[in-house]
């Protein structure tokens, strides 16, 4: 019997992947090396700058970035983190009253321009309320995953030792793009209702906001494409033993080409429009002829 395939791997930890994580879903042919990171995000760098990891959980607006500078990394349709972002970009409600409208010549905070939440609001930003993008100041702490990306001119990096919770409390910036929803009273949604606008969102555009998918190197799939399509079958494997998505709930971690097809074509949409690619890729461009057969 042939040694399994080692394939140093990149996962956070979610419902839909503790399963395998803990070892509750194994596999003969693919043994996966977990690196010991505690939050994945801070490692995309090493995934798209020293292609440090053979499969490796990504941003999904990193992936369509690294893959207009050539990176030679393929998409797996297997989202592991997915969510309506419409809740997260908040304001300070002791400053006054502040709508999207209102942010022309304003200041929004957000840990880097490229941030996938902060890409989709730009994207319903602009859409869906007719904010002109370019006429806000974006003000970022940190630069992109991939190095060949260069912030356009309204984007501005704040003073260093400056954290965005605090600018945003201390009127340094209008509004502020933050991962988790605030707890803080005074932060308040910058549009109203996000649950329902959210909604809203879904039915115009027949889509997910995907966050994070699961990323192969090209190389791997080409030298051993059957430990790929075993990757995929162990993710989707987990998912099932997580007994996702419960019953009447909807189904934030879609597998497969054809689930995925509407929710990667609007956020190819959305990163073009913000040109942080060049050009709209096909969807069917993002991954191979191994990945993209799976599911």
């Amino acid at each position: 019997m042939n040694e399994p395939v080692t394939v140093r791997t990149l996962l956070g930890d979610y419902p839909v992947t503790q399963p395998l994580k803990r070892g509750e879903v194994k596999s003969p042919s693919v043994s996966l090396d977990f690196a010991d990171v505690k939050t994945v995000s801070t490692a995309f760098k090493r995934v798209v700058r020293d292609l440090e990891f053979d499969c490796a959980e990504l941003a999904i607006v990193t992936f369509l970035m690294a893959k207009a500078h050539g990176k030679p990394l393929v998409l797996l349709p297997a989202v592991v983190l997915a969510r309506f972002q419409h809740s997260h970009i908040v304001y300070n409600a002791e400053r006054g009253l502040l709508a999207p409208a209102d942010l022309a010549g304003r200041r929004v905070g957000t840990r880097s321009y490229t941030v996938t939440t902060s890409t989709w609001l730009r994207g319903i930003l602009a859409n869906d309320y007719g904010v002109n993008l370019e006429r806000v100041k974006w003000v970022t702490f940190e630069e992109a995953h991939v190095a060949e990306f260069t912030d356009p001119p309204w984007v501005e990096r704040a003073p260093e030792g400056k954290e965005l919770v605090a600018m945003l409390l201390a009127g340094e910036i209008d509004a502020a793009i933050l991962p988790a929803v605030p707890t803080d009273p005074r932060l308040k949604p910058l549009i109203h209702n996000p649950a329902m606008a959210a909604e809203t969102w879904s039915r115009k555009y027949r889509a997910l906001q995907i966050n994070h998918m699961v990323v192969v190197k090209e190389s791997l799939s080409k030298s051993h494409p059957d430990a790929v399509r075993e990757i995929y079958r162990l993710l989707a494997q987990s998912k099932k033993a997580a007994k996702l998505p419960r019953e009447g709930e909807l189904d934030t971690n879609p597998f497969g080409l054809e689930a995925n097809r509407r929710n990667l074509e609007v956020a190819i949409d959305y990163v073009h429009q913000q040109r942080m690619i060049p050009r709209r890729f096909k969807v069917d461009e993002l991954f191979d002829d191994v990945t993209r057969k799976l599911g």
